[in-house]
């Protein structure tokens, strides 16, 4: 019986489809698992398609780094919004999903054993595209709150390390992380001439007043640090697969290796689409962020009930909390009970890389506010349940 190589045992499983079935076995279960959000795109995505429809050579390859009119949209956005200006030393990459930026970047920097730091709890997809790579992945642990340790960092690298990675506002913990700390793992990165992975897919998702940094935005960054981008979450495009990536330019040549041999051309229409998306530009986000928020603090809201049972750190970020939970269960032990006796489905904190206890991955963007209600109600009255027979 032929098996898996090696190489591709050495990867986890995705735990979104498995949870997914769980789901599917069990109707009626109110899912607080994928990170996606409620909405779709704005209408002038959908209308852009038909500018796409108009023009028969765009049924034909386009550039490989993406087609000029969105090349120029985000360029317009990062010095917009970000304060980066791309020049000379810097290049946009379209790509198809932040997930592909991220596989393109490590690629393009790394040789079979090399390292590359991760923050722990780390989104596992990164861990999981290292493991693809022939690479290692090394975790340093964040404090109590899931911020950065940039002391903890330093002494993380090795002659091996190739680049540390950070993601804020972050999944799984809807930490972000200030500006002061970001700046101060660059400098890490500038002094020990490795890059910088700086993944910012939730920029648009702060709430209380905190406000999202890029650490590309000092331009003396520009020749180490890689940012990493994507429109599913801000635009409600997750399916249509639309990320982008801003390089140093002397990665150009590699990243363009790599993705013409993947992909040769982001989807065309795709791009258009996203060309709409950035024309209702950032209004349209913050627009449905405030639903958002409203559900947030009721999920707080419902936490106090529990905070006997769980540690819910300061999330300020995303759309998501990571409890850790005060048991001796295991973390996929209690999803499954949670799903099959209580109606509610989270994700298991050993899918980030969280093995030293119960650790569970809530998602509250994907519902609306009646629905997230419900379901964090399951939530926390399956824990009162379950634990109190524990």
């Amino acid at each position: 019986m032929r098996k898996e190589t090696l190489r591709m045992q050495a990867v986890q499983s995705p735990i979104i489809p498995v949870v997914g079935e769980l789901i599917r076995q069990h109707p009626g279960t109110i899912s607080l698992g994928q990170g996606v959000v409620y909405y779709g795109p704005p209408p002038s995505a959908i209308e852009q398609i038909t500018e796409f429809l108009a023009n028969p050579q765009n049924h034909k390859y386009q550039a490989v780094e993406g087609i000029p009119l969105l090349q120029a949209a985000i360029k317009s956005k990062l010095l917009m919004e970000n304060k980066i200006e791309i020049d000379d030393n810097r290049c946009i990459v379209v790509t198809a999903g932040g997930n592909m930026a991220f596989m393109n970047a490590v690629l393009a920097i790394t040789s079979p054993g090399d390292e590359i730091i991760l923050i722990s709890p780390y989104y596992f997809n990164h861990e999981m595209a290292i493991a693809m790579a022939s690479c290692q992945a090394v975790l340093v642990p964040t404090d109590a709150n899931y911020q950065l340790i940039p002391d903890s960092i330093e002494k993380a690298i090795t002659a091996k390390t190739r680049a540390v990675v950070t993601i804020s506002p972050n999944n799984p913990t809807g930490a972000v992380y200030p500006k002061e700390a970001l700046q101060a793992v660059n400098e890490i990165c500038r002094h020990h001439g490795i890059y910088h992975i700086s993944d910012e897919a939730y920029e648009y998702f702060t709430y209380n007043g905190v406000h999202h940094f890029s650490p590309g935005a000092n331009p003396e960054s520009c020749e180490y640090t890689i940012l990493l981008y994507s429109l599913s979450k801000a635009y409600g495009f997750a399916s249509w697969r639309i990320g982008y990536m801003v390089i140093p330019e002397h990665l150009l040549l590699s990243v363009k290796k790599i993705q013409d041999t993947i992909l040769i051309c982001p989807p065309v229409i795709s791009q258009y689409a996203a060309l709409g998306a950035l024309q209702a530009g950032v209004g349209y986000c913050k627009e449905k962020l405030s639903a958002i928020a409203v559900v947030r603090e009721k999920c707080l809201k419902e936490f106090d009930r529990i905070q006997d049972l769980c540690t819910i750190p300061k999330a300020d970020g995303a759309f998501y909390f990571l409890l850790k939970v005060r048991t001796q269960l295991g973390a996929m032990e209690l999803v499954e009970r949670l799903i099959r006796e209580h109606g509610v489905a989270v994700i298991p904190g050993t899918t980030f890389g969280m093995e030293d206890g119960c650790y569970l991955r809530v998602a509250y963007g994907a519902i609306k506010e009646e629905t997230a209600v419900e379901g964090i109600g399951r939530l926390v009255g399956g824990l009162q349940t379950i634990l109190g027979a524990h």
